[in-house]
Order: structure tokens, then sequence, then C-alpha cells
């Protein structure tokens, strides 16, 4: 008798992960919120302040990347959804975008505006594209379940249902 079990993540790395994830993200958005603010007040301890900022997000930025690395490309169920390799790639391209980002902000301070806000709002857009997706797919399973497989479309003057697949949504073509 042979038993097959699927391949899963190790739930200490998921935990990992789902704890260090968006500790980044709440760095690099301190860091925009700094550099709008330095922008419009020209007071250097901002600038000085949002470069302490993205360098710390880049530190907690490195371990999740990491563990996101081994699950999507190198492990035992390799085969994951675009959407997640769409995540991983978004999150890389945005880490690309912050060690310039602290490469620009080492510079004097009044050589950071308008490189260094800029460079700040791609990461800070670069990492919400993800979230937002992920958000998106969990009201979809939450509105799904409520209506038990169907949904109530409100047209003006119109009332259809819709049923929904028993498949999870994706973004693939």
């Amino acid at each position: 008798m042979t038993t097959q079990t699927t391949a899963r993540p190790s739930a200490a790395a998921v935990a990992v992960y789902e704890w260090l994830n968006p500790i980044p993200y709440g760095f690099f958005t301190a860091a925009l919120i700094f550099d709008i603010i330095y922008a419009c007040t020209a007071n250097i301890q901002w600038v000085n302040g949002a470069g302490w900022l993205i360098a710390i997000g880049l530190v907690f930025a490195i371990i999740p990347r990491l563990i996101n690395l081994v699950q999507v490309w190198f492990g035992s169920g390799r085969r994951q959804g675009s959407s997640v390799k769409l995540h991983f790639w978004l999150n890389l391209i945005a880490i690309v975008f912050a060690i310039i980002n602290a490469f620009v902000h080492s510079r004097d301070a009044y050589a950071v505006v308008p490189e260094g806000l800029v460079l700040s709002a791609i990461v800070v857009v670069l990492l919400s594209v993800p979230e937002l997706d992920t958000t998106v797919a969990r009201v979809a399973r939450a509105m799904k379940s409520a209506a038990n497989g169907t949904l109530v479309s409100l047209w003006p003057n119109k009332r259809r249902r819709v049923t929904l697949p028993n498949r999870p949504i994706t973004h693939e073509i």
C-alpha cells in the first residue's frame, strides 16, 4: 500500500514569512512620507530619517525574500501559480529600487529630491500591487462563501444571479 503525500512548505518558514513580510512595507511607506515632508519643508532631518527607514526596511526585506525564493523556485511544491511568481518578482524589483534609493539617500540632503521621492513612491507602489491582488482574491473568496457559491448582481432595474466557479479565481490567461 502506497500513500501519496502532497509536498507543503514548512510551517515554520510560512510563519516567519507571514510575520516578516509586511514589515518592510511599513518602513518604505514611512520613508515615502518622510520624503514628502522633506520636499515640503526642506528640513534635513526628514531625509536622514528616510535614509534610516530605507536601510532598516531593506534589512527586514531580505529574510522573507529568501524564504519566498526557496518556496517558489526551489521548493518541492514548485508548481506555483502566476500570481505567486508575480508577487515574488514585484517584491524583488521593489528591493532593487530600494537599494538604489538607499544610495540616493546617502547623498547630500539637497540632492535627494526629486529622485529619492520618486524612488520611494515606486517602491511603495511595487509592494502595494501584490498585496492588493491578495486582498481582492480574499474578498472574492469571502463573498463566494457568504453567498454559497452564487452572487447577486444588482444592476439598475435588474436583478440576476451569477454562479461562481468552484475553482479559485486566478489571473492566468
